[in-house]
């Protein structure tokens, strides 16, 4: 099983010294994937709850730098070949999607077809307020974004009709290396989300699950809810990380049939540090 990791964008791992170190140590140490998650916005004193924690809220400080993560990968792309990078997760309805789909695909093609687009519908309505998208239908908005990017991904000219996106035989280069397509998977760990990777998803994300019996009960879900769309779930990726994971859950996870476990960890402020800090992790982990 792959292994993750889910450090760069964010306090010490928006650093440019400290990315470059983490993206070509996390290489050379074999790891699969760099993470790195977004919001375009934080607020000292949030209404919205957060659905990953169980006091409901977020654990980063609204203060903290945190990198849009298309540039932040963008930079980590550069500095190394081969490792996986993917957004864990980019809130996709708060984006233009005919944009998105240049932005992806410029990435894709720069980094040698690596990216994976991980998707969520997003949860502070603050972060919507002030982006001036609508907090309500954004799940639907979302699968038409979806819909939308794979589209523009695919044809040479292109014509969608939607509820939220009207274009009409535009053409958005470049495209992406792979069958021009970019793998979308989707965050959420509830039925409504693990519903929604069924229906249109290419692979989950889960995220701060609590231990594999976690995983495990959340994956007979996802298997029912495949079989209710007349999908095979084993077409789907499954990442997922989990809040304290320990050495022995990569056999347990691989035994579930999850493709990669994510390692959740903020780097060393100090590059020169990063490569013994990568290297416990891999010694740990692989």
């Amino acid at each position: 099983m792959d292994v993750g990791l889910h450090a760069l964008g964010i306090g010490t791992g928006a650093v440019r010294s400290v990315i470059d170190a983490v993206a070509s140590s996390a290489e050379r140490s074999g790891f699969a994937t760099l993470w790195a998650g977004e919001h375009v916005v934080m607020v000292d004193r949030p209404d919205s709850r957060y659905p990953y924690s169980d006091d409901g809220r977020i654990a980063v400080p609204a203060d903290a730098d945190w990198l849009d993560p298309m540039i932040g990968l963008g930079f980590a792309a550069a500095a190394t070949s081969t490792i996986r990078i993917a957004t864990g997760v980019l809130l996709l309805p708060e984006h233009n999607p005919v944009l998105l789909a240049k932005q992806a695909a410029s990435l894709d093609v720069l980094s040698g077809g690596r990216l994976t687009l991980g998707v969520g519908i997003g949860w502070a309505r603050e972060e919507f307020e002030a982006l001036g998208v609508p907090f309500a239908r954004r799940a639907a908005r979302t699968a038409e974004y979806a819909s939308v990017l794979r589209t523009l991904w695919r044809d040479d000219v292109a014509t969608f009709h939607g509820e939220f996106v009207d274009v009409e035989c535009v053409r958005v280069n470049p495209k992406p290396l792979r069958h021009r397509s970019i793998p979308i998977i989707l965050g959420g760990n509830g039925d409504v989300a693990l519903r929604r990777i069924a229906r249109w998803g290419d692979g989950w994300y889960g995220f701060n699950l609590d231990d594999v019996a976690s995983v495990a009960e959340r994956m007979v879900v996802l298997q029912r809810l495949c079989e209710e769309q007349g999908r095979d779930r084993s077409d789907l990726r499954i990442a997922v990380a989990l809040r304290d994971p320990q050495p022995h859950d990569v056999g347990a996870l691989a035994e579930l049939g999850v493709d990669e476990l994510v390692i959740v960890d903020s780097p060393p402020a100090d590059a020169h540090r990063v490569d013994e800090w990568v290297a416990r992790l891999a010694a740990r982990y692989m």
